[in-house]
């Protein structure tokens, strides 16, 4: 069933994206492509592999999570990490415990010092969904990512390479030559396996779509190997993305062929991107409705939108719903808050729409630089449109006016979330659009005894600014009024 699901992928996409930058030829090859995955199949123990489940602890990094743009990805610890590849299925599922190695940065999970975060994240064919508790969310964003994930294990990546026509080529590292083959499951990466003379994979260098980085690489080194029943894995798995670190792995456990059982559940299959729009001002909405919330501004000749986030899939419908409520305006700006994957992922596809994009001076120049790239593995929007990104900065306060609506953007300075974070006010209105700042908990949810550390520098900076603010539109959320968050902080304001 997995040959045939990744045939069809092969056969559903015309574009073939190669691995030709990446792969320098020392020689010609000695066998061909099909012959040295054979090999590789029979010295892994593959042929019969179905499955394989494994689990270890280590490090890893929140990707796309960076304190400033251009930086290192925030490091994180594992006390444990597994994963289960269902090969015959075309499954995957993923199993972390997780907690900060270092204070700045994004993400979700909790801030150094706070506790211990718990993921589970599953994919079948072309859905995936996480899990909390037994409540499933939807994580469409997530498939590419899972996909390649299950495809570039060791096992993985020799069913992949023989179900989408392989090429071979030779190549010479540290004296040693290795055999270099290269595949593509159109439409979601293209990926060179390394096969050393054992028949065993050592490395896997891949390239797959991002929202904001565009094709991304990947390189994935596998060390260590240890037989289990036949089965050959490695005890020692690293991981770099987008040039930054993202998993060193040591692995205790393996076990082949075991159960996997990932169903796709009905609210997943279900699931569709819906955006609603809320009036809190005049010609002023919140437009939630999924994970990531927006805010359209209605200007006398244009409007403006404050977040374009995560993917097409989202930018999408919350673009079209601005132009609904827009009376023929176009949509002229869209505010960034700041550059972390989440909040930049929909960026892309306002260029498409034509906007100029608002963001900090601080990530203008690294969105300059990774909106050159291109992403042809998966178009995107801005891809196919074939229009270039024109962005301008702010260096700390901005203000937009059309003669009667007033719009500020500010910094918040000094929070460990990230550099360059950036809030939204509207002082005739007396709001304040933020994310990741403050996300409002349950209507009447008592103080925590500690109060977030974000929330209280958010408050910070409204003070230092004196600004006048009686509603909050957060980009996660519900909206609340200001008294919430004084409450959840233990102020009165």
């Amino acid at each position: 069933m997995q040959a045939t699901y990744l045939r069809t992928l092969g056969r559903s996409a015309a574009l073939t994206i190669t691995l030709a930058g990446l792969v320098s030829c020392a020689s010609v090859p000695t066998e061909t492509a099909d012959a040295a995955l054979q090999r590789a199949n029979t010295a892994m123990g593959s042929s019969a592999l179905r499955s394989i489940s494994f689990a270890g602890s280590g490090t890893g990094a929140t990707f796309g999570q960076a304190y400033q743009p251009g930086m290192a990805w925030p490091k994180i610890t594992y006390s444990s990490f597994s994963r289960v590849a269902d090969y015959e299925h075309a499954a995957f599922r993923e199993d972390a415990a997780r907690s900060r190695a270092e204070p700045t940065g994004g993400g979700a999970v909790p801030l150094m010092g706070t506790g211990e975060q718990r993921t589970t994240g599953l994919m079948r064919g072309g859905s995936a969904w996480n899990l909390a508790g037994t409540a499933a969310t939807p994580a469409p964003l997530a498939v590419d990512g899972r996909t390649h994930d299950l495809w570039t294990t060791p096992h993985g990546v020799i069913k992949a390479a023989l179900a989408n026509k392989p090429t071979v080529a030779m190549r010479n590292e540290g004296g040693r030559s290795l055999t270099a083959v290269s595949f593509a499951v159109p439409g979601r990466f293209s990926a060179t396996a390394l096969i050393n003379a054992a028949g065993l994979v050592e490395q896997v260098e891949s390239i797959q779509p991002n929202p904001v980085l565009g094709d991304t690489q990947s390189v994935i080194s596998f060390s260590d190997y240890r037989d289990f029943g036949g089965v050959k894995f490695p005890m020692r798995i690293r991981q770099d993305m987008g040039g930054f670190p993202v998993l060193d792995l040591a692995v205790s456990e393996v076990k082949p062929n075991a159960p996997a059982a990932i169903e796709i559940p009905a609210q997943v299959t279900a699931a569709t991107e819906r955006v609603t729009s809320d009036q809190a001002a005049p010609g002023v909405w919140f437009l939630a409705g999924g994970s990531h919330n927006s805010v359209a501004i209605e200007m006398k000749d244009h409007m403006m939108l404050v977040e374009s986030p995560l993917y097409d899939g989202r930018a999408l419908p919350v673009l079209a719903e601005v132009k609904k409520l827009a009376n023929g305006k176009p949509i002229r700006y869209v505010v960034n808050s700041h550059h972390h994957f989440d909040h930049s992922g929909g960026l892309r596809t306002a260029v498409a729409e034509g906007a100029t994009l608002v963001t900090s001076e601080l990530a203008r120049p690294y969105f300059e630089k990774v909106f050159l790239n291109p992403n042809r593995i998966s178009p995107d929007a801005m891809e196919k449109s074939g229009k270039k990104a024109v962005i301008t900065g702010v260096s700390g306060k901005r203000t937009f006016s059309d003669g009667a609506r007033v719009v500020e953007v500010y910094y918040i300075e000094g929070s460990v979330h990230a550099q360059g974070f950036m809030m939204v006010y509207l002082p005739n209105e007396k709001i304040l659009v933020e994310a990741d700042a403050y996300t409002p908990g349950p209507p009447n949810a008592p103080a925590p005894a500690i109060p977030n550390a974000l929330q209280v520098n958010l408050v910070q900076n409204m003070e230092r600014l004196n600004l006048n603010v009686e509603q909050i539109l957060p980009l996660h959320g519900r909206r609340v009024q200001v008294a919430e968050l004084y409450t959840a902080v233990g102020k009165k304001n």
